[in-house]
């Protein structure tokens, strides 16, 4: 079963493996919305998130990092 954008931790947790490198501080949510529609096994409508998805996700990834 793919990930949803309810998935945040999940989405946090793949994005801080794929991309190690990234500071999720830095990252504006435009990026940040093209990050997660590329991971492979994202599967939800491209248009459903908003700008708090988008802030928790930040948020999960940082707390991954840490």
């Amino acid at each position: 079963m793919g990930l949803k954008w309810t998935d945040v931790l999940d989405i946090g947790i793949e994005l801080a493996e794929k991309h190690p490198e990234t500071d999720p501080t830095y990252i504006n949510f435009v990026d940040l919305h093209q990050l997660v529609v590329a991971l492979e096994d994202f599967d939800d409508d491209p248009k459903r998130s908003g700008e708090k998805i988008l802030e928790a996700i930040q948020a999960a990834w940082l707390d991954e990092r840490d």
